[in-house]
């Protein structure tokens, strides 16, 4: 019986083992060239898998193949050729359309002129005078498509004959980017186009510019992505575009071009919130891009986009998610004990940490009595308000903010300062009057602000037990209570819910009838809450 227990568990263990290994996976991956290059733009499909793969600007593939695949296939547009791997366990497969896979260490290029323009000029190089006569008057007359072979000839032969070689290339591959017909084409372009960006760096240096024009053009023309690209696709698109754009940003300082500033900071944002940068990267990226525009502006105060440009780094990082409180204070601490005489950079900031819900943070406290010390605005006033409401200084606060709304402007700010200080009065001092009276100055700006008319109602609830020695009197006022919080309820969703139950927690309070019918007054009847509340309601019971 053991025996055949032992056998049955062995046959078992078999059958578990063949299962596994017949659904095991190979990974394969490599780079496909095209003339000596790596080639973008290849589709990679490997025998009895579904899967396929699309090489990237360097030519590199990862695709998943079933163990008994015995071949791979390579299709450039309508060009398409299989591989032979049968017999072939290495993991690493590169691929060559021409046949020939290039050697490690091997001479990149050869038979390349590298005279200068005048030096060609001066020996008289035919060829060269010849192609770049023809190439230079086509690309003139706007005719790239036949300025593109005599091109083709200075750019692969006479690399460092001038600079304009690589200018012109990009706008004309620019130029045929943008008429391409499909994806293909397109990433065919866009291939080259890289690949003269590096070219330019290789015999003209200048790698950060460079770099950023690069990483500008390559997030230009793959964004937004196209709706067929996977997760990781689109990462890599991310990835390429914040590696050059990093570098670029880093090298060049103040003289970075202020698109790859908001670039570096747009790639920076997609991939923390991809999972590809940690919370650190963003804030630092944010330091740096911040500063690169500081410098730009004491170099080029008037250069064109640099407010626009400012405002949407400060925006890309407010909504990165990385801007969070912590955050926020490491960074400000140390630019506030060497700015804090900049009122431009005070209000930024001081903006920034309220909107992170940071304003309790002593930074803030300090910021705002600085700022206020350098101008006493309104704006300062009422920050300074806050922040001796949270320290519990009462008096201060309400010091602070009678400044505020005496020399606020913006009717917006001022409607909610008025309110605040009315929620003040009523929270602190039970001051009934003033509190009704600077919320019914929110309300002469906007009848339709539904906190403010919560308030009204939170005031006359509040008030019932002082307002009359007489119960009936009490009483009427949830009358007038209810009213404002059902005006609330109407006024927008945001107060809804609470409104609803604050009408709701009047009804029990409101007078019977029994003792309206002695007070001579029946259901419907209007009727008149006097004293300071003065207000005319409705009866209802």
């Amino acid at each position: 019986m053991k025996t055949l227990i032992r056998k049955s568990m062995l046959f078992a263990l078999i059958a578990v083992a063949t299962v596994i290994s017949s659904n095991a996976q190979r990974i394969i991956k490599g780079t496909v060239y095209r003339e000596g290059k790596p080639a973008a733009g290849v589709t990679v499909e490997a025998h009895r898998s579904s899967e396929t793969k699309l090489t990237g600007f360097d030519g590199k593939y990862e695709i998943k193949a079933d163990p008994k695949s015995k071949y791979l296939r390579f299709t450039f547009i309508d060009d398409s050729r299989k591989l032979d791997i049968e017999g072939n366990a290495s993991d690493v497969i590169d691929f060559s359309f021409d046949g020939t896979l290039p050697v490690a260490g091997e001479a990149e290029e050869v038979g390349v002129n590298l005279k200068s323009l005048n030096e060609l000029i001066s020996s008289n190089d035919v060829e060269f005078m010849n192609n770049f006569s023809i190439y230079d008057q086509f690309y003139k007359q706007g005719d790239y498509k036949a300025a593109l072979t005599p091109w083709r000839v200075i750019y692969n032969k006479y690399p460092k004959a001038t600079s304009n070689i690589y200018i012109h290339g990009a706008n004309m591959y620019e130029s045929f980017l943008e008429k391409a017909k499909d994806r293909a084409e397109k990433s065919k372009y866009l291939d080259t186009l890289m690949s003269v960006y590096d070219r330019r760096i290789k015999y003209f240096d200048q790698k950060g510019f460079v770099l950023g024009r690069k990483g500008t053009t390559w997030l230009k023309y793959n964004l937004p992505p196209d709706e067929n690209l996977t997760q990781d696709q689109l990462k890599e698109i991310y990835k390429k575009g914040y590696e050059w754009l990093d570098i670029s940003v880093k090298e060049q300082g103040k003289e970075t071009e202020i698109a790859a500033v908001v670039l570096l900071m747009q790639t920076t944002r997609a991939l923390f919130q991809m999972g590809e940068l940690p919370k650190e990267t963003v804030v630092k990226n944010y330091d740096l891009c911040t500063a690169v525009l500081n410098e730009i502006e004491k170099n080029k105060p008037n250069e064109e986009g640099l407010a626009d440009a400012r405002a949407a780094v400060e925006n890309i990082f407010g909504t990165s998610g990385a801007a969070d409180c912590e955050s926020l204070t490491n960074i400000y601490t140390q630019q506030f004990a060497e700015k804090q005489n900049d009122l431009d950079f005070l209000k930024t900031m001081l903006r920034r940490l309220a909107k992170a819900n940071c304003d309790d943070n002593p930074l803030f406290f300090k910021a705002s009595e600085k700022m206020y010390q350098l101008e006493p605005s309104a704006e300062a006033a009422y920050n300074v308000a806050r922040m001796y409401l949270k320290q519990e200084n009462v008096a201060k606060a309400k010091e602070y903010y009678r400044q505020a709304m005496e020399h606020e402007t913006d009717q917006s700010l001022l409607e909610n300062y008025y309110y605040e200080y009315a929620y003040l009065l009523l929270g602190k001092d039970n001051n009934y009057p003033e509190a009704r009276n600077y919320a019914r100055k929110a309300l002469a700006i906007n009848p339709n602000n539904c906190r403010a008319l919560i308030l009204m109602g939170d005031i006359y609830f509040s008030s019932y037990r002082t307002f009359s020695s007489d119960d009936f009197e009490k009483a009427t006022v949830f009358w007038v209570a209810a009213d404002y919080y059902l005006k609330a309820k109407n006024a927008g969703d945001d107060c809804l819910v609470d409104a609803t139950k604050k009408a709701n927690d009047c009804r029990p309070h409101f007078p019977n009838k029994e003792t309206a019918f002695f007070n001579s007054i029946k259901e419907g009847d209007t009727y008149k809450v006097e004293g300071w509340i003065n207000e005319t309601t409705k009866v209802r019971f």
